[in-house]
């Protein structure tokens, strides 16, 4: 047994066996003062009563109908009984203190045991353990312990989720930056061996050195979306002007990928938040749906009103995901398709759930019935002006 429970057991016991006491001393002052009535009574000597003609017998005939008292007891002679002699209530007593014995070890054992549970659980999680159960121990309560047990694994749960991703990303972070480094070292070394071109080896450090800052980038974006750090979204964006300027640059780039791109809106809308953020949520998801789809079809973009919300759908043309795959994509360095010779990490996708997520809203993809990928983003918006 732990401090907790002897402390528990002692509060309890000492209340109980005080209360127990002195309701027995209490009881036995009591009685004394009874027992000195009793001689007081007896000194006194019988009580005075009435001839046995004083009045007339009960019967017919009689106006006053009087009964007629019957005669005392010589034993008694109008005294009380005699009284018989009280002590300390030893019995009633000793038995409250072992009740009260119990019944603190009951209580102290059943207020300790899931405190106790709990204290083993964060341990077990301090020492790197996630996989800890106290509910199990703690049992079928109903109470605010046996909450607190619930609450305590799933956070374990958590945070042993938020260890394998951070692990993970470091993983694949190292993956990712000693590929261009390898690359790097390699054009070194040709620039030496190969004086002539140096100038190609220069240029492939300059587009290696390119790709490392733009992970760093992304990495330190989304590492900053995840921490909350850009603080309270004050600002009211206009989402169909931010869309068309996403539109306009995606036309641009499709003419290179021998696709369309294809916009139409049947609202306007207001949404609270940071502009830059969504310009580039949304612009990853288009980017990748012109990466991925066929050449000589259309990336179709649309912005519509969702009971209160906003939303925007992307759909390519493109092969499509395994069902499997529909929501790995949102997590950082997952990739199912080709990329086409495309430069990306896997962070694009990672970006926009946490920016998305981060402004109140949520993004989900799903295969297209006749093929290809659509991507819904649904962001809160604080104003629908207007149908367009």
């Amino acid at each position: 047994m732990g401090r907790l429970f002897w402390k528990i057991f002692a509060v309890i016991l000492v209340a109980q066996l005080v209360t127990t006491h002195v309701v027995g001393i209490l009881l036995w002052i009591s009685h004394p003062n009874r027992e000195f009535r009793v001689p007081n009574v007896e000194a006194s000597g019988p009580r005075p009563r009435a001839p046995d003609d004083a009045s007339p017998p009960f019967g017919p005939g009689n106006p006053d109908r009087r009964p007629e008292m019957r005669p005392p007891r010589p034993e008694f002679e109008g005294r009380l009984p005699p009284a018989r002699p009280i002590g300390f209530p030893w019995i009633p007593t000793l038995v409250g203190s072992i009740g009260s014995l119990i019944f603190a070890a009951f209580l102290a054992r059943y207020l300790s045991r899931p405190i106790m549970a709990l204290r083993r659980a964060f341990s077990d999680v301090a020492k790197g353990n996630f996989d800890v159960h106290p509910s199990h121990e703690i049992g079928q309560r109903r109470d605010e312990l046996a909450e607190l047990g619930q609450d305590f694994e799933h956070t374990a749960r958590q945070l042993k989720a938020l260890m394998d991703n951070q692990r993970r990303l470091l993983h694949d972070v190292s993956h990712e930056v000693r590929s261009p480094l390898a690359r790097m070292q390699l054009a070194i070394d040709l620039a030496r061996q190969q004086p002539e071109r140096t100038e190609a080896s220069m240029q492939r450090i300059e587009r290696e050195s390119g790709r490392i800052d733009r992970l760093v980038e992304e990495l330190l974006t989304l590492a900053r979306l995840e921490a909350r750090a850009y603080g309270e979204f004050d600002e009211e964006v206009d989402m169909l002007d931010l869309v068309e300027q996403i539109v306009e640059d995606a036309r641009f780039e499709s003419t290179a990928n021998h696709c369309q791109v294809e916009f139409s809106a049947d609202c306007e809308a207001l949404v609270r938040g940071r502009a830059e953020l969504l310009h580039r949520a949304i612009e990853n998801v288009v980017r990748n749906a012109l990466r991925h789809t066929f050449e000589g079809t259309t990336v179709h973009i649309g912005l519509h009103a969702d009971n209160g919300y906003l939303r925007i759908d992307v759909e390519d043309d493109g092969p499509g995901l395994p069902e499997a795959a529909l929501d790995a994509i949102f997590e950082p360095f997952v990739r199912f398709r080709e990329n086409n010779g495309n430069d990306g990490y896997g962070l694009g996708l990672a970006i926009t759930r946490q920016t998305i997520e981060t402004h109140g809203g949520s993004v989900r993809a799903a295969n297209r019935e006749h093929g290809g990928l659509r991507i819904e983003m649904r962001l809160p918006a604080s104003h629908l002006i207007s149908a367009v």
